[in-house]
């Protein structure tokens, strides 16, 4: 390989920093959610670094900013790194932010290098990836990716009320490029893990070859109310109980079922009273697994279990919330991230995300893959979050060798 090149180091910490000190709340909570003040705060000052980089700013419709750097002799699509500076309320520094201002670093330090890519190379940060105050989640990269059309998008009522398109356009980042203009010739995202496997291994960087399928289902049970004193066990229809025993069930299948997560992570009980038999259950079911098979396989053994409960009197409805299939990312990048952790001396391993990201959705318009540095405690989604900075330096530029081979 040609000369091993490095970020500025110093540079993208104290921006990490710096973006991490914008956007917070009365109470001092990190709350850049999409289209909100604190989000333009932040797109304002990420902006005023493409400029600084000399980078083309370009905005779309929905609201994706792209920093793009075209140099003198390179044509083509661009080779692009990003990921989204939109956070959940109560957020750390580094979720999504690191992967957009390395992406950045990386782009300045192949100026500095005097590099003349092939291709261009363009930094992305996509909008409202966490989903908090619109749904669904990983909306900027979905609507590029044509995968929702951007009038719907801009059409969707948040939580508090306000619709997007028009938050958008009070911030000042409704833009005017159909989404989708810019389409890669690769995509990486540079993120930290949001889990505790690198960690454990005490190893530095994920080469991300595939991310799970997410089934979600909210499934309601209906028995019958009664005295919780004087009816006796063998007349209960307890929608309670019923509940328990999906669990239960959910639990005991994930831990046999090969790579297999299952999650109930809200329930309510009708009436809700302490001497009541529960009429209702509702709760809702979160099932993952990176083989699409085997977690169709996880759905058809819920819904034979439910089944059952119909067998026995019970009353069952299910309403589907989300699904999607597994993702496989593009071997060449995932074997590009190992072959650049090997010359840095870093050990890597491959490995699954857990999470959703912006590189699923773009996965399905260009080749995609992400690279992964270890996460404290595997704690994300929390002020908590952190990563050390030279884990921070290793992953970008993991990131540097691999946009730089793959704009050759």
């Amino acid at each position: 390989m040609a000369m091993i090149l490095a970020i500025d180091a110093a540079r993208l910490i104290e921006r990490i920093k710096e973006l991490g000190a914008t956007g917070h709340d009365e109470t001092g909570r990190l709350c850049r959610v999409a289209a909100t003040d604190a989000d333009r705060e932040g797109r304002d000052l990420l902006c005023g670094w493409l400029k600084q980089a000399d980078l083309r700013i370009e905005i779309d419709r929905i609201g994706n900013i792209y920093g793009v750097w075209e140099p003198e002799g390179s044509s083509g699509e661009p080779v692009v790194m990003g990921s989204h500076i939109d956070t959940v309320i109560g957020a750390g520094i580094y979720d999504g932010c690191f992967g957009v201002l390395a992406g950045l670093a990386v782009i300045e330090a192949m100026q500095q290098a005097n590099l003349r890519p092939v291709r261009p190379l363009a930094v992305v940060a996509y909008t409202n990836e966490e989903g908090v105050r619109y749904a669904p989640d990983m909306m900027g990269s979905l609507v590029a990716a044509g995968g929702l059309a951007t009038d719907d998008a801009l059409a969707v009522v948040g939580t508090d009320g306000t619709t997007l398109g028009a938050e958008l356009a009070r911030i000042g980042y409704a833009g005017s490029r159909e989404p989708g203009f810019l389409r890669p010739h690769a995509y990486i995202e540079l993120h930290i893990e949001q889990g505790p496997v690198l960690e454990a291994e005490g190893l530095p960087i994920g080469a991300v070859e595939n991310l799970q399928g997410i089934s979600w289902q909210k499934v309601s049970i209906a028995g019958t109310a009664n005295h919780a004193g004087t009816t006796p066990m063998v007349m209960r229809r307890d929608a309670g109980v019923a509940a328990g025993r999906v669990i239960a069930f959910l639990d005991d299948l994930a831990r046999k079922t090969q790579n297999a997560v299952a999650t109930v992570g809200t329930i309510r009980f009708e009436p809700n009273a302490i001497n009541v038999i529960p009429s209702a259950a509702v709760f809702t079911v979160d099932l993952r697994n990176p083989n699409e098979d085997r977690l169709r396989s996880q759905e058809a053994a819920l819904r034979r279990f439910l089944d059952g409960l119909v067998t026995e009197g019970y009353e069952v409805k299910t309403e589907r919330l989300a699904r999607f299939e597994p993702v496989i990312f593009a071997p060449e990048i995932v074997s590009a991230v190992e072959e650049s952790a090997g010359q840095r001396q870093l050990l890597c391993r491959r490995m699954t995300s857990g999470a959703g990201h912006d590189a699923q959705m773009i996965a399905r318009v260009a080749p995609a893959a992400m690279i992964f540095v270890p996460s404290k405690g595997g704690i994300s989604h929390n002020p908590a979050e952190f990563t050390a900075d030279h884990e921070l330096i290793a992953g970008a530029n993991v990131l540097l060798d691999v946009a730089r081979k793959l704009s050759q």
